[in-house]
């Protein structure tokens, strides 16, 4: 799913590419970037989401809730730093 995601959005860039070597109006441009934006935020939101589901509840059952909280931080962190 996050691969599905990753590839629109390189098709999307490469989409942004070819309007710019093509002249089109900086609105046109601005508004394809804002959708790539919202892509971004959205597939770090799901990745976020997958580290919650699988890594976090996997470091939990193994005992390794220190570590594991850490690990969670840090990605809220980092989530959180996105514009």
């Amino acid at each position: 799913m996050l691969t599905i995601r990753l590839n629109k959005l390189i098709g999307q860039l490469n989409g942004i590419k070819k309007m710019i070597e093509d002249g089109v109006g900086c609105e046109d441009v601005l508004t394809q970037l804002n959708a790539v934006n919202g892509g971004l935020h959205k597939l770090s939101f799901l990745m976020l989401d997958q580290h919650v589901r699988h890594c976090v509840r996997e470091g939990l059952e193994k005992g390794s809730a220190d570590e594991t909280i850490e690990s969670l931080c840090e990605a809220v962190e980092s989530f959180s730093k996105m514009a």
